[in-house]
């Protein structure tokens, strides 16, 4: 008896796994639109810079250095600090 079991069950047929089949997507392109261009971002950062310069050198000069905050940006005083840079006097 078992012999015929295992007789009806080699008869049979295997089933084969079945390839799965790659669902199709349609490939969509995320296509990202910036506001702010690149080279205007560039400027907008150096201009930041520049600013920020502009505040901590009047910050400086007034509150630590006790000077006048409008001084700090004449060229005069500009001047003086580069002779004292350059050894002029």
């Amino acid at each position: 008896m078992t012999n015929e079991l295992n007789h009806t069950a080699k008869e049979q047929p295997k089933k084969k796994r079945q390839a799965e089949t790659p669902v199709e997507e349609k490939s969509t392109r995320w296509v990202q639109i910036r506001l702010i261009p690149i080279w205007l971002r560039i400027i907008l950062v150096l201009l930041l810079f520049i600013v920020a310069g502009a505040i901590g050198v009047v910050f400086g000069y007034s509150v630590i250095g006790e000077g006048n905050a409008s001084d700090a940006l004449k060229w005069s005083t500009w001047e003086h600090i580069l002779d004292i840079l350059n050894g002029k006097q």
